[in-house]
């Protein structure tokens, strides 16, 4: 269209006043101000309005796909000086061949503000400028005018054209930010903002204003969650203007749509602002505390029961194996976080969100976890046990554990594997200030956690005359070994919830069915490896334990399991008593713009230590009596599955990881109040009453 526009240009007269094309007047162009007078050093509005013939339009600043923004260049005195075109909300047409413009039809001023010297001669003032436009409905005609202004030079002046420039002021965007939260995420190349309208709004629209080399794709637009969803394609951030239609007109907004931030009229917290203030020490030590303080979390309670168990096993051995095991154990421990933060900083590098326990949002990472728990229970109760060649001759072994250096390493390992779901006193704030710093840092950082978690064990093994007090190795040993079993499958059950919550209930009866087949192939496993079976049976064996266990990872996961989508949100979720409300950054700045307090809980399925917290200390007959009584809203941020806009809510007050808990008081919604990781009800009911 935009050549098509330059051909007829060369084919029609550009007239110097109307523009008149077979008989009919296209484009009415006037020059007009909002003054009687000029005085000196006293700006005024000058307005240049356009009156279309009908079906024709003009375009916006942003054409669209096609045709050419209206353009003013003023001839003015010595002296005088024009601000920019003030744009009014344009209409967004959608042409034939899936072509979108932004454009006005009927009529449109289009508003600049004008700034006389301070000192001024003459008696009266010509102000002249050259306009030039684009004008279309089936073909575009350009078209052009040289308007000349003269206005006298007085002491004072009276308003005119009051009418006509009230309608063209009320149809500027503002400035500023709209009067209700603004949540944009980004997933690839597509921009989705997220937000509530006022009652009574009948329509919405998002005019984007792009870069020179900048290209946008057309603005989706639908309703969702009680307001509505933008989406639009293009890389990186984009400008733009929101505007919503009532039964008063059109109302808009300047934007700037990027994927991090989020515009409202609520003020952010000041953690929002930068990283925490707190030196690189004071966070080594948080960090310290907080791994010390992760051996109490009740993910990782069922292989600190392992560790137990060796060193009761170790009760009759040598000073220098218990010590050895110790370091191995604790060599897993540091193996695992510094890998963990070796991966958050390559996340880091690359752009992405790099989050505490983000492996746990992936299913397959969940299901990969519960496999192992279950493989590690299965071999405490002697359904298998891993032997290896020359294992009776070997020195080490013999001087060790039944497993080995490798076995308590494997224990670390396993330990923080269970342990990085959750976070603990001291752990959420040392973590976001890890996430913030340069790759040494973060790593240092990581290290420090693993020495607090790993501080209790090397300890223990380093003074290990405690160990007398533990009865000798026995008989009673083996009875003790089966029995640990059990709290390894008090965690499968955990991860099959998580699994539950993040692919739904079958997704854990296509898990069950897969541990159920894996359990039968290492029960034929444990039957064949024994030393008296011959070779030729063995080797059957393992054929047979193998294709098992394959034909069931093939089909219970490989088809099924991977099949199953996430269960959609419901607008309301009841968790015991509470009625939560999901959370979103619109609902949210809805709920705040309406004066209303709101107690947020960011927690996971996988968040041992937020089942917890929830069931003990939130969901309790006297929190949920508070909440009725203050009138405080419930809402869950619910962290199971990747949510971009919850990981940003998290870190604009410096957090990466939950449980958290934010308290915004009635009618502040600037001065938000945040709960420990730990709670009790006690400390819950007090945060609650200074909501209101």
């Amino acid at each position: 269209m935009k050549f098509r526009a330059a051909l007829l240009a060369l084919a029609f007269p550009l007239l110097a006043s109307a523009q008149v094309f077979q008989g009919v007047t296209l484009v009415q162009p006037t020059l007009v101000a909002d003054t009687t007078a000029i005085v000196p050093g006293q700006p005024f509005r000058v307005g240049l309005r356009l009156k279309m013939a009908p079906t024709w339009h003009t375009y916006w600043q942003y054409a669209g796909d096609a045709g050419i923004p209206t353009r003013i260049d003023w001839k003015l005195p010595a002296g005088f000086g024009v601000g920019p075109i003030e744009w009014p909300l344009p209409e967004a047409i959608l042409e034939p061949g899936d072509i979108e413009v932004y454009a006005y039809g009927d009529e449109v001023t289009l508003l600049q503000t004008v700034r006389p010297p301070a000192n001024l001669s003459s008696a009266t003032v010509e102000l002249k400028a050259q306009a030039a436009w684009l004008v279309c409905a089936e073909i575009c005609i350009p078209g052009k005018a040289d308007l000349t202004l003269t206005l006298p030079v007085a002491k004072s002046a009276q308003p005119a054209n009051a009418e006509l420039f009230a309608r063209a002021a009320q149809r500027l965007p503002a400035p500023d930010a709209p009067p209700f939260a603004v949540s944009w995420t980004r997933s690839g190349d597509t921009l989705t903002a997220s937000f509530p309208v006022p009652a009574g709004t009948t329509g919405v629209d998002f005019f984007p204003l792009p870069t020179k080399e900048q290209e946008v794709g057309h603005p989706k637009i639908v309703k969702a969650n009680g307001g509505y969803m933008v989406s639009i394609e293009t890389k990186g951030d984009l400008r733009g203007v929101l505007a919503i239609k009532d039964a008063t007109g059109q109302h808009g907004w300047s934007l700037v749509a990027a994927p991090t931030a989020t515009q409202s009229q609520i003020p952010n917290p000041k953690s929002q602002i930068a990283a925490p203030a707190v030196s690189l020490w004071s966070a080594l030590l948080s960090g310290l505390l907080g791994g010390l303080i992760l051996n109490l979390m009740p993910c990782v309670l069922p292989v600190i029961s392992l560790k137990v168990f060796g060193f009761v096993r170790q009760a009759g051995q040598s000073r220098r194996t218990i010590a050895l095991h110790g370091f191995a154990f604790a060599a897993g421990i540091f193996a695992w976080f510094l890998a963990l933060g070796v991966v958050i900083v390559g996340i880091k590098a690359a752009g992405g969100q790099a989050t505490w326990a983000f492996q746990f949002q992936n299913p397959w990472f969940v299901v990969g976890t519960a496999t192992l728990v279950f493989v590690f229970a299965l071999n405490l109760f002697g359904v298998f046990e891993l032997t290896l060649p020359g294992r009776a001759t070997n020195a080490l072994s013999e001087a060790g554990a039944v497993e080995g250096y490798g076995g308590s390493f494997f224990q670390g390992v396993f330990a923080t594997l269970l342990a990085t779901p959750c976070t603990g006193p001291f752990l959420g704030g040392a973590l976001g200030f890890a996430f913030l710093q340069s790759a040494p840092i973060t790593l240092l950082m990581f290290a420090s956690v693993a020495l607090g978690m790993a501080l209790p064990y090397l300890a223990l093994s380093l003074q290990p005359g405690w160990v007398r007090f533990l009865p000798r190795p026995g008989v009673w040993m083996e009875r003790l070994k089966q029995f640990m079993g059990f709290p390894l499958l008090a965690a499968l059950l955990w991860l099959l919830f998580i699994v539950g919550g993040q692919r739904g209930p079958h997704a854990i009866i296509w898990v069950c069915a897969f541990l159920l087949s894996l359990g039968v192939a290492l029960w034929i496993y444990g039957l064949v490896a024994a030393p008296h079976v011959r070779a030729r049976s063995r080797a059957l064996g393992l054929v047979i334990a193998l294709a098992i266990a394959g034909g069931a990872g093939w089909l219970f996961l490989g088809e099924l399991f991977a099949q199953e989508k996430a269960p959609a949100a419901a607008d309301v979720t009841e968790s015991g008593g509470i009625a939560w409300q999901p959370f979103s950054q619109a609902a949210l700045g809805k709920l705040l713009a309406a004066g209303q307090p709101v107690f947020i809980d960011f927690t996971a399925d996988w968040c041992l230590s937020c089942k917890v917290n929830e069931r003990t200390a939130i969901d309790t007959p006297a929190v949920r009596e508070k909440f009725a009584q203050l009138g405080i809203v419930p809402m869950k941020a619910d962290w199971t599955n990747a949510n971009p806009e919850i990981t940003a809510a998290l870190q604009r007050f410096g957090r990466v990881g939950v449980p958290f808990y934010v308290l915004y008081p009635a009618g502040h919604p600037d001065a938000p109040i945040t709960l420990p990781e730990l709670l009790t009800p006690s400390l819950v009911l007090e945060a609650l009453s200074k909501a209101r």
